[in-house]
């Protein structure tokens, strides 16, 4: 079986890790690499979707971004405790008739054993802004 360091129960530095790795993986935009953080059964609910193992990871982040160009994201940890990470985070994209948003959220994970996360709940709300109103 696959581990994917450091493994629960976190310490604040090791949650800390968590999130970096996570934030530094979906800035790649790479569905695959993403995809790998993740346990096979992963279960996940992204605002109204619900998402069920690695393949489904794959293809609901290529579509995402390939409708959301310029893609920047930053995490914060924002508690932890034992195999659970909380997560606030805010992201930037343009359309395809370059609109620009920032998205604003949180996301409760939860990691097996092998530091894979096994499920994943975020919500999140978007805000249309102007390109000079970007921050990341």
């Amino acid at each position: 079986m696959d581990k994917k360091y450091p493994l629960p129960p976190f310490t604040e530095e090791t949650a800390r890790q968590k999130v970096q790795m996570a934030e530094d993986a979906w800035n790649s935009k790479d569905p695959v690499k993403v995809s790998m953080a993740y346990s096979v059964d992963t279960e996940w609910r992204n605002r109204t979707e619900f998402i069920n193992g690695r393949e489904e990871v794959q293809a609901f982040l290529s579509k995402k971004w390939a409708s959301e160009l310029d893609y920047k994201l930053k995490k914060e940890l924002w508690i932890y405790g034992g195999n659970r990470i909380a997560v606030r985070f805010e992201y930037e994209f343009r359309n395809a008739e370059n609109q620009w948003f920032r998205a604003y959220g949180n996301e409760m994970w939860e990691f097996d054993e092998s530091g894979l996360m096994k499920k994943r709940y975020a919500s999140i709300n978007d805000l249309a802004i102007l390109e000079s109103d970007r921050k990341l």
